[in-house]
């Protein structure tokens, strides 16, 4: 393995080589890099003794994990139930036509990614959006376009 991901290598070697080991190797990756590149999963797939598939299956059934680089901000649109009968469906497809990205991409310049989360516990405060670690409440499209003009 290359010097590049020498660090890596050592978080691999403090951990056993057994099945129960991908998620805190995929969780470290993860932490390492802010997503899971492909060379990333070569590395575990070859020290787990797994395919590269198998490896990517497991990752793939878990939210947590993203296979692409994070953007400057993120941008989560709540789809809960009482997001979604509030009018979170329409920010999140105000989001990806005002900044041309799609849920669990980045912007081409980097500046954003967006996810579309299950709940963010505001039900309460719905539709609710949260930007990096600020949320807001209430939001509708107005608001919202207000509210991403002050990130970029």
């Amino acid at each position: 393995m290359n010097q590049l991901n020498s660090s890596f290598t050592e978080t691999l070697n403090n951990h056993l080589v057994e099945e129960g080991s991908l998620i805190p190797l995929l969780q470290k990756a993860q932490e390492q890099d802010g997503y899971i590149s492909p060379e990333k999963v070569a590395q575990i797939s070859e020290y787990l003794k797994m395919t590269e598939s198998q490896v990517y299956g497991v990752a793939s059934f878990y939210s947590q994990f993203r296979f692409t680089p994070p953007g400057e901000h993120s941008i989560s649109v709540c789809l809960g139930t009482a997001c979604h009968v509030n009018g979170g469906e329409t920010l999140l497809n105000t989001i990806g036509r005002d900044l041309d990205v799609r849920p669990g991409e980045s912007t081409s310049d980097k500046k954003f990614d967006l996810k579309r989360v299950a709940c963010l516990g505001c039900c309460a405060l719905a539709p609710v959006v949260k930007i990096d670690d600020d949320i807001y409440s209430k939001v509708n499209v107005v608001k919202l376009k207000e509210i991403i003009s002050n990130y970029e």
